[in-house]
């Protein structure tokens, strides 16, 4: 027995504006742009004496992030009112969304929770977090005998 394939119908020739509408309706940006969360990126940095967790929130104000460290998981959220927007202005688009958010991250045995900071420039949210004493490893030069 030979199984055959028959090839796939040919939409386009038969009609080219259905497939056009739904091939444009499935790559739209903005029907996309809803099916991703709407939270900044992080890079997060290790080095031998802290972690670094960078958060991108250009626009915001200092005072809009709240940090908080319950057992070993830390958060980083801001609640933030959107302003009305301004009568007579028609956005076609408008992706300006960050009113609220949070994101968390579980840190490791090794961090010494007396030693966080953050600070915030040019729209990046900096948090550095140092590691125990006993975490950091020593270098030192291994004589060869």
């Amino acid at each position: 027995m030979t199984l055959l394939k028959f090839p796939a119908k040919n939409t386009e020739a038969v009609n080219p504006f259905v497939h056009s509408v739904f091939d444009n309706l499935f790559n739209d940006s903005f029907v996309n742009d809803r099916l991703v969360a709407r939270v900044p990126a992080v890079n997060i940095i290790e080095d031998e004496t802290a972690f670094s967790i960078e958060l991108a929130a250009p626009g915001l104000e200092k005072s809009d992030f709240k940090i908080n460290v319950d057992k070993n998981i830390i958060t980083l959220a801001v609640e933030k009112e959107v302003a009305k927007d301004s009568e007579g202005v028609i956005y076609s688009k408008k992706e300006f969304n960050y009113s609220s958010f949070s994101r968390s991250f579980t840190l490791p045995e090794t961090v010494d929770y007396s030693n966080i900071e953050a600070s915030y420039v040019g729209g990046i949210l900096t948090v550095k977090i140092g590691k125990k004493e006993e975490a950091i490893i020593a270098k030192r030069l291994i004589e060869v005998k």
